[in-house]
């Protein structure tokens, strides 16, 4: 463990959230409903409910900041990225931005291990690729470190 923090429920939220941001992508719906849904069909309680709440809300409210400082580093346009692939590249994206406690690697690792798991065959080579760029544009400091 890690400063107290239970890495895997961590791990558990993150794959949780990618779901959720899956569903509120593709439903529209409002982020609130979408966790609450989550909250009663999921099994929240081995995952860290803060966290996924965190994230969801996180990437929610910075949405737009978050596609823009993703927009360097991709080939197309964010809405053409795979659904699977958008949610953890958005997800990835809101914890180097604005979790600095997470180190770089820990999120680029999750983000690939959720990609692998829900993702297409080689979604997560393209979001290793787009995320490596964009921590070192965000966490410069921690990766040369």
């Amino acid at each position: 463990m890690n400063q107290g923090i239970d890495m895997q429920a961590r791990s558990r939220a993150r794959r949780r959230a990618l779901q959720a941001l899956y569903a509120w992508q593709l439903s529209g719906s409002h982020m609130n409903a979408v966790i609450d849904q989550f909250r009663h069909e999921q099994d929240m309680e081995i995952a860290d409910l803060e966290y996924f709440e965190d994230l969801l809300h996180g990437v929610e409210t910075n949405v737009d900041a978050l596609d823009e400082s993703l927009r360097p580093h991709i080939d197309r346009e964010v809405a053409q990225i795979d659904p699977i692939e958008r949610a953890a590249l958005r997800l990835a994206a809101y914890e180097l931005k604005f979790r600095p406690d997470v180190p770089y690697r820990v999120v680029i690792n999750e983000a690939i291990e959720v990609t692998k798991r829900f993702g297409a065959d080689h979604g997560h080579s393209y979001v290793n690729g787009v995320l490596d760029k964009l921590a070192s544009e965000l966490r410069a400091v921690e990766k040369r470190g």
